[in-house]
């Protein structure tokens, strides 16, 4: 089995309680004897997890970076729907889907896993090209959510939103100039929300496929949103419209 790395406190907690049976090894600082640290290792030990004590120059070899926390482990690929039929075929009642055109910055990408997981969305889609993959930086930032949200990347990003399409999930891109208002829109049925990149927004052939472009209001003197942020808001209206159905 491939191992990957994951690293901070709450992704190495989050991989723990979510499937312990993954993670092969966890190194810690051992500099670090705070009440943190100590829950963290005799969460670990609780699941025969080995613990390993290392200095911090070590953990920022294994990592590349000195942002570890003190925590770093290595784990198994986790069991989450990596295709895009097989988490279809699975998702009980209307799907909530966020695609992402293009995201380029680790950071990005780990903040919208995390408010995907947040919302209770059943999946993020991106393209496998131009776009930047799920690496340790992204993990650490979704806080977890990296653990629990499937992120199944495409070869043809506008080929599978036909797929969606056919599913009869709609497709709501979210844009500055959309012909209506984010709260004017409907998302309590099968949704995917479509976000363009940072800057260059969703790419032509995107747009296109989409059935309704929607764009949130903005009432300051900022044009637009982090990519994140944005997610956040327009999955957060998708899940209150949901809820509201449902009473």
């Amino acid at each position: 089995m491939k191992s990957k790395i994951v690293f901070g406190f709450h992704a190495v907690t989050a991989r723990l309680r979510h499937e312990a049976s993954s993670v092969e090894e966890i190194y810690v600082d051992a500099d670090r004897t705070d009440r943190r640290m100590l829950e963290l290792i005799s969460v670990a030990k609780s699941f025969g997890v080995r613990i390993i004590m290392a200095d911090d120059q070590r953990l920022s070899n294994i990592v590349g970076t000195r942002r570890h926390q003190g925590v770093v482990a290595k784990a198994g690929e986790l069991s989450l729907a990596r295709n895009l039929d097989e988490l279809l075929d699975a998702i009980d009642g209307p799907p909530l889907l966020l695609v992402l055109d293009g995201i380029t910055d680790p950071h990005n990408l780990g903040a919208c896993l995390r408010v995907a997981d947040g919302a209770g969305a059943h999946a993020v889609i991106a393209p496998k090209d131009r776009a930047v993959g799920l690496n340790a930086t992204a993990a650490k930032v979704a806080s977890g959510a990296a653990e629990t949200v499937p992120y199944i990347t495409v070869t043809n990003l506008a080929r599978t939103l036909r797929e969606l399409k056919e599913r009869d999930i709609w497709l709501i891109g979210m844009t500055d100039d959309g012909e209506k208002g984010l709260y004017e829109a409907e998302f309590s049925g099968p949704a995917a929300l479509v976000m363009g990149s940072e800057g260059e927004g969703m790419r032509r052939l995107t747009r296109e496929t989409c059935d309704v472009l929607v764009s949130i209001p903005m009432f300051g003197a900022v044009e637009s949103l982090n990519v994140s942020v944005a997610s956040g808001i327009c999955l957060f209206e998708a899940r209150r419209q949901r809820m509201a159905a449902e009473k």
